[in-house]
């Protein structure tokens, strides 16, 4: 299988990337991670997304606050699927963030999590990769179900408590 990199701009955006490393795990889907900055190190982030396809990584996930230049950044050097994840910073809430995501120019695309949405971009990269990949397509399923299955234990629990 295809590998995810998650691609951090500052190692202070590691509680969000653990939230998707944590989500890959579960799946069992392979990943590498690395801390690349596209205003401290623009060369080696563009060498890296230059190179990612090449080195097996099928989707790559960036996390970077204020600016949030990094998916971008990335998304120029490859047709890698770049999925971001704008960063919560102290000044702005994290809106600073997620408008430089998702404001990409035409012929550009970065995909736009929610802010500081490790999980569901994680979900994203392996809903991606299960294109090509049944078995990860019903580990998804079997999610996606268990999921449905924990809201409505959680139903029948408040309705027998509250609904007399």
């Amino acid at each position: 299988m295809k590998k995810v990199a998650v691609i951090m701009g500052s190692a202070s955006d590691l509680p969000i990337a653990e939230k998707a490393i944590e989500q890959l795990e579960s799946l069992d889907v392979p990943y590498e991670v690395h801390v690349l900055s596209a205003h401290r190190t623009p060369a080696e982030a563009a060498s890296f997304a230059d190179n990612a396809e090449g080195n097996g990584i099928a989707v790559i996930i960036a996390i970077a606050g204020k600016a949030a230049h990094l998916a971008g950044a990335l998304a120029a050097h490859t047709t890698v699927p770049i999925i971001g994840i704008p960063a919560q910073g102290s000044d702005l809430g994290g809106m600073d963030a997620l408008l430089s995501t998702v404001q990409m120019p035409p012929g550009i695309p970065v995909a736009a999590m929610a802010i500081n949405g490790g999980k569901n971009a994680a979900l994203f990269a392996a809903q991606i990769l299960s294109l090509s990949d049944p078995e990860l397509k019903e580990k998804l399923k079997t999610l996606r179900s268990d999921m449905t299955r924990s809201v409505l234990e959680s139903n029948r629990t408040i309705e027998e408590k509250y609904n007399k």
